[in-house]
């Protein structure tokens, strides 16, 4: 939509100014991070936190620090997942990864760059929620689970647990932080969060759903790649129709959660937000 396009626009614009850094920078450094981060992108987690701050009629400008550390923790968690000591992938958004492109060290100091540049960038107050969001018990530890997968018990409770952590819990935070930043009440809050918990969990199954049907020119990534690790995966317990139904009905669930904002209903924030999860549908039919 226009206005997702709108919203894109702004976070590319901040997202380049963030990654400038100062002359202490060695260029090596600058180039790889600006590399990743710049990559042509969605930048749906940084989308999220300014749509979610746009329902409550607050300045979207003033989440836009928060939007940008999202980003940069997101751009971090995938240059260290593409790494050769995990999911040792050589394409991303389009083009060759960052240890590809550059080398493991600088990719490994890329990230590490990408992760502590988000902490600068957000108001001190929302840094311990996003240290918990990144950290081991959510974004690392459910990285940490779905890299041995295939050597647990397996189960649907189990991969729900990793991608909760892996994958949720920042897009979470992205639109509690928007929602925070623009004074939304308590029960607003607990709806943003919880369609955020059914927007995660639907966007990890049709991901995996993708990595079985998916093209990979339309993907920008390499794709197959899931069954050949043994990882464990939606398609992988539920067969291809089950993945599809168990998505069909999160993003049921999470339009549902929607319906519960007594906001305007004509909002341009809150359409996006039920055309992001109508998206997701789409990926896969």
């Amino acid at each position: 939509t226009g206005y997702f396009h709108t919203l894109r626009c702004e976070i590319e614009t901040a997202l380049d100014a963030a990654s400038q850094f100062g002359t202490g920078c060695p260029e090596r450094l600058r180039e790889a991070v600006r590399y990743s981060l710049l990559a042509p992108g969605k930048r749906l987690r940084p989308v999220l936190t300014l749509a979610a701050c746009g329902l409550f009629d607050a300045d979207r400008s003033n989440a836009m620090p928060a939007a940008c550390a999202v980003e940069m923790i997101h751009c971090y968690s995938l240059i260290h997942d593409d790494l050769p000591a995990m999911d040792n992938d050589d394409l991303r958004r389009g083009i060759p990864t960052c240890h590809k492109k550059f080398d493991e060290a600088t990719a490994i100091l890329a990230g590490d760059a990408l992760l502590t540049g988000a902490f600068e960038m957000l108001d001190g107050r929302f840094c311990k929620e996003l240290a918990a969001a990144a950290g081991a018990c959510n974004l690392i530890g459910g990285q940490m689970d779905d890299i041995y997968s295939h050597k647990q018990k397996t189960g649907i409770g189990f991969l729900e647990h990793i991608h909760q952590r892996k994958t949720g819990a920042l897009i979470r935070l992205a639109l509690k932080l928007g929602g925070h930043i623009a004074g939304a009440s308590d029960i607003h809050l607990d709806i943003l969060d919880r369609y955020g918990q059914y927007f995660g969990l639907a966007f990890q199954i049709t991901d995996d759903l993708l990595d079985v049907l998916g093209d990979e020119s339309a993907a920008g990534k390499r794709l197959r790649k899931d069954a050949a690790a043994g990882k464990l995966t939606y398609p992988r317990l539920l067969g291809i129709d089950g993945a599809k139904k168990a998505a069909a009905q999160t993003i049921a669930d999470a339009e549902k959660t929607l319906d519960g904002l007594d906001v305007r209903r004509q909002t341009q924030p809150l359409r996006l937000l039920y055309d992001l999860v109508h998206q997701l549908a789409d990926r896969i039919y």
